[in-house]
């Protein structure tokens, strides 16, 4: 499973303007979050990039890419009808390989030399099966991501073998239906942000929407469907996910990537004296 093309969803119409928003990267250089989540994928191998928008972004969209700009195609969502609808825009880019699929509004900061998107890459490839990024997380937080449930596959990896996926479940429900062995009490296995993918997902999301023609779509029931159709694998990446469109979700990942760059002294400085201001 060599994967070289890459399909990132960014037409949430509340969202349309996260990955347009500027950040300076670990290097200090301002970049787009967009251009960030792109250089990621480059840099795990990924030749060409589909970005799926809301009509009449694309020129934003295509300044947002930086030096990407002429390995990255638009696809047009062209009314809002779900997260699986907007990913069925980019069947024609993807054709019938598979694919890295990213969000628009994460980034990923890896914790190893492998960036987090190469991190799931090898495990797709030498798996030759889907496999999604997922990072324990608390309970808390579990209406904002889409969670699974598992067994461990075994060996030198943090890897699993999904058979439930819930999107944004309850604590009540994740307890009773995403068990993980060994998990920490109160922490669940949810999405990073990051799929390896095939052209499956895109007949599970086409079948879901025939059945269901003009409503919303989402990925999780489709995900779900793949795991009862063949082997579909979960990485615990190492590294963290920073949700740039939650509150203050910009302002964390900024720091962050201050944080793990080459500038951490000056950041840490500044952090320090805001600290010791007397509060109003």
């Amino acid at each position: 499973m060599k994967v070289r093309h890459a399909l990132i969803t960014a037409a949430n119409p509340v969202q349309r303007t996260l990955p347009l928003q500027i950040l300076v990267d670990r290097d200090g250089v301002p970049r787009s979050a967009l251009e960030i989540i792109l250089r990621e994928a480059a840099g795990a191998g990924i030749e060409k990039f589909c970005v799926v928008v809301c009509p009449g972004d694309e020129t934003a969209y295509a300044e947002a890419c930086g030096d990407l700009r002429t390995q990255t195609e638009f696809a047009v969502q062209t009314e809002p009808r779900g997260y699986g609808d907007a990913l069925l825009r980019g069947q024609d880019f993807i054709g019938d390989e598979p694919f890295l699929h990213l969000v628009g509004d994460h980034i990923h900061l890896s914790d190893v030399t492998a960036s987090c998107a190469r991190q799931l890459l090898d495990v797709a490839e030498a798996e030759r099966a889907p496999v999604s990024a997922v990072q324990p997380t608390r309970e808390s937080q579990l209406t904002s991501f889409g969670a699974v449930g598992g067994k461990l596959v075994g060996g030198d990896l943090p890897l699993y073998e999904i058979d439930t996926v819930l999107e944004k479940p309850t604590p009540t429900v994740a307890e009773q239906e995403l068990l993980v062995p060994g998990m920490r009490a109160g922490f669940y296995l949810c999405f990073f942000g990051l799929h390896v993918l095939d052209q499956q997902i895109f007949e599970l999301l086409a079948k879901q929407q025939a059945a269901a023609p003009g409503g919303s779509l989402g990925l999780s029931d489709a995900l779900l469907q793949l795991a009862g159709h063949r082997r579909y694998l979960a990485l615990n990446v190492a590294g963290r996910r920073y949700d740039i469109g939650a509150d203050y979700g910009l302002l964390t990942a900024q720091l962050a990537l201050s944080l793990g760059g080459k500038d951490r002294d000056q950041v840490m400085s500044h952090i320090i004296e805001l600290l010791g201001q007397p509060q109003n």
